[in-house]
C-alpha cells in the first residue's frame, strides 16, 4: 500500500504531470472567463485567434476569423482579425491554441478517455495538414464573393439564397459555435417549452448538420489527439502561417538528446511535430502549439523554450 502511494506522489511530482494539470487549470479557467462579462469587464469583447463561440450574448471573447468573415462580407477590410493573428502569432506561435483555445481544452479533456489511440504515419499526416489550408481557402473565397455580389442585382440574389451562412460561412457550421452556443440554447429553449408548455423548438437540418460535425470532431479527438486542430480548424490555419516568424520557439541540445536515445518527445507531441528533424538552435513550427509536453517529458531536458 505504501509503496503504491509513493508512485502516486511521484508521479504527481514529476514535471509532465504538473505542467499538463496547470495547463488544464489554465485553460479552464480562461473557458470560464471568456463566458461570461465578468468583474467588470466590457461588453465589446477581445478579438482572439482562438475558436469559441460568436452566438453568446455575454462573451468576453471574439473569434478572429469570425470576425474576419463578416468584416469581408460588409467590405470593410478585416485589419482587427488581421492585427490579432499577426500579434498573437508573432509574440507566441500558436500558443493559445495549446493552453487559451476552448475548443482546444475540450478535445484535451476528450483525449484522456482510455480509448485506444489511432497512430497516424507520418506520410497520411503530412498530407491531412493540408485538408485545414482548403478549409480556409473555401471559406475565404466565399466570405469574398458574398462581399462582391452586393454590388450587382444577381448577386443580391446569390446573397439571400445563402442567407443561414451568408455573414460567417464557417461560423455557421463551427463545431466550437455549435458546443458553447447553438445546442445549449437548444436544450434551454426545449426545458422552457417542457416546463412553461410553449411550442418545442424546432430541429432544423442546420442544427443536424451542426450536431454530425461537432459529434464527428469530439469522437475524432478521443481517438486521435487534437485531431480537429491538426487536419480542420482554418483558424490554426491562419496562425501557422505566421507562428513559422514566432520570437517564441523551441531549443534541443544535441548532445543531451544524443544521450537520450529516444523518440519520447515527438511520441508525447499531440500535434505530431517532427522535433528531430527540425533545426536545433531554434525552431517554431507552425504546427507547435507549445503545450510543452516534449519538454516536461524528455528524460534528459534537452528540449527548452526559448524566447526571442
Amino acid at each position: 500500500m505504501k509503496s503504491q502511494v509513493g508512485i502516486l506522489l511521484s508521479t504527481l511530482k514529476s514535471p509532465f504531470v504538473l505542467v499538463e494539470v496547470a495547463r488544464k487549470i489554465v485553460q479552464f479557467s480562461f473557458l470560464v472567463l471568456f463566458s461570461s462579462a465578468i468583474m467588470g469587464l466590457p461588453l465589446i469583447p477581445l478579438t482572439l485567434p482562438i475558436l469559441f463561440s460568436s452566438g453568446l450574448p455575454n462573451r468576453a471573447v471574439e473569434e478572429a476569423l469570425s470576425v474576419m468573415q463578416k468584416m469581408i462580407y460588409d467590405a470593410v477590410f478585416p485589419w482587427l482579425p488581421i492585427a490579432s493573428i499577426l500579434i498573437f502569432g508573432v509574440l507566441s506561435g500558436r500558443a493559445l491554441c495549446g493552453w487559451i483555445c476552448p475548443l482546444g481544452f475540450i478535445q484535451d479533456i476528450m483525449a484522456l478517455g482510455k480509448t485506444r489511440k489511432i497512430n497516424v504515419s507520418s506520410k497520411t499526416h503530412r498530407s491531412l495538414i493540408g485538408v485545414k489550408y482548403a478549409i480556409l481557402t473555401l471559406i475565404l473565397l466565399t466570405s469574398i464573393s458574398l462581399s462582391l455580389a452586393q454590388f450587382s442585382e444577381g448577386g443580391q440574389l446569390y446573397r439571400r439564397m445563402l442567407e443561414p451562412f451568408a455573414q460567417a460561412p464557417f461560423t455557421s457550421l463551427s463545431p466550437s459555435d455549435t458546443l458553447f452556443s447553438v445546442f445549449p440554447r437548444f436544450l434551454l429553449n426545449l426545458s422552457l417549452s417542457i416546463q412553461l408548455g410553449f411550442n418545442y423548438p424546432i430541429i432544423t437540418p442546420l442544427l443536424v448538420l451542426r450536431l454530425i460535425i461537432l459529434i464527428a470532431v469530439l469522437f475524432l479527438a478521443a481517438y486521435i489527439p487534437r485531431a480537429w486542430c491538426r487536419y480542420l480548424c482554418p483558424q490554426g490555419a491562419l496562425s501557422a502561417i505566421v507562428s513559422r516568424f514566432s520570437l517564441l520557439g523551441l531549443r534541443r541540445d544535441p548532445v543531451r538528446c544524443i544521450r537520450a536515445k529516444c523518440h519520447i518527445c515527438e511520441d508525447k507531441c499531440p500535434m505530431k511535430v517532427p522535433i528531430l528533424s527540425l533545426p536545433r538552435e531554434k525552431f517554431a513550427d507552425p504546427e507547435c502549439i507549445y503545450c510543452l509536453r516534449c519538454v516536461t517529458a524528455c528524460p534528459t531536458k534537452a528540449i527548452k523554450p526559448i524566447f526571442p
